[in-house]
């Protein structure tokens, strides 16, 4: 029972701030709701000095609720996911991607007001895929191809064309993901590096019985080794009784 709890201890401690992150962003929304969207206006306006203060506030903002819920899932379950399994770097990726989806958003995108949370959620999306890739261990693997099944339909985000999505938020997202993927890739969480099973816990060498390779060898390989050992102990033997006879 104390175990039970202090799992669920712990998995309240994961979640509290992915929840307090979504809590703000519904009450920016009721809060922008309730004054008609008047801050729609605070969204990002590409190259123009006054839509700065969107790369903070754009995605706070949601054009509607059903725009608010479509964002809200994904930022919750991949902010956990970050959270739990890449906590050393969770916050620092977060931010990095936060702040730099909104900058590339004002230097190139189209010259409309750019608001909500999906090209962060782009950026998450990628981080996670990608770290997989780069850091190269189980975990992060099968976090990648959970990944690839919860969220391939998001490709077609990154496509130009559709009416009233920003789709280079999407596009800068992704690509500013992959690139915080791998400049925090060799930063590891003790739980995620995956220890040599051949070694001790302090890296040493264990003692074996046999050598570890003995079945990665063929017969003839093992006899012309034994023959080798052999012949260099004779030799051994040899100069030994030399020495001797010469005392």
């Amino acid at each position: 029972m104390a175990t039970l709890e202090k799992e669920f201890s712990k998995f309240l401690a994961h979640i509290t701030y992915p929840l307090v992150l979504i809590v703000i962003l519904w009450i920016c929304h009721y809060y922008n709701e309730y004054h008609n969207h008047i801050y729609n206006t605070w969204g990002i306006y590409p190259r123009a000095i006054d839509g700065l203060k969107g790369i903070f506030a754009s995605p706070l903002l949601h054009s509607d609720w059903n725009h608010l819920i479509s964002n809200s899932v994904p930022m919750f379950v991949l902010t956990t996911l970050m959270v739990v399994f890449y906590k050393r770097v969770a916050l620092a990726s977060f931010i990095i991607i936060y702040i730099l989806v909104g900058l590339a958003v004002w230097l190139f995108a189209r010259e409309v007001y750019h608001i909500g949370a999906s090209g962060v959620v782009y950026g998450l999306v990628s981080f996670v895929l990608w770290s997989g890739i780069f850091r190269k261990n189980t975990r992060s693997i099968v976090l990648s191809l959970v990944i690839v099944i919860l969220y391939s339909g998001y490709l077609a985000g990154i496509v130009p064309g559709k009416e009233g999505v920003s789709w280079e938020s999407h596009l800068f997202g992704a690509i500013i993901g992959v690139f915080v993927a791998y400049i925090f890739k060799d930063i590891l969480a003790p739980d995620e590096i995956e220890l040599d099973p051949w070694l001790d816990e302090d890296n040493t060498k264990k003692s074996f019985y046999l050598p570890r390779d003995i079945f990665e060898k063929t017969k003839q390989q093992r006899a012309q080794e034994l023959l080798n050992a052999r012949r260099e102990q004779e030799g051994l033997d040899g100069w030994e009784q030399n020495s001797t006879e010469n005392y």
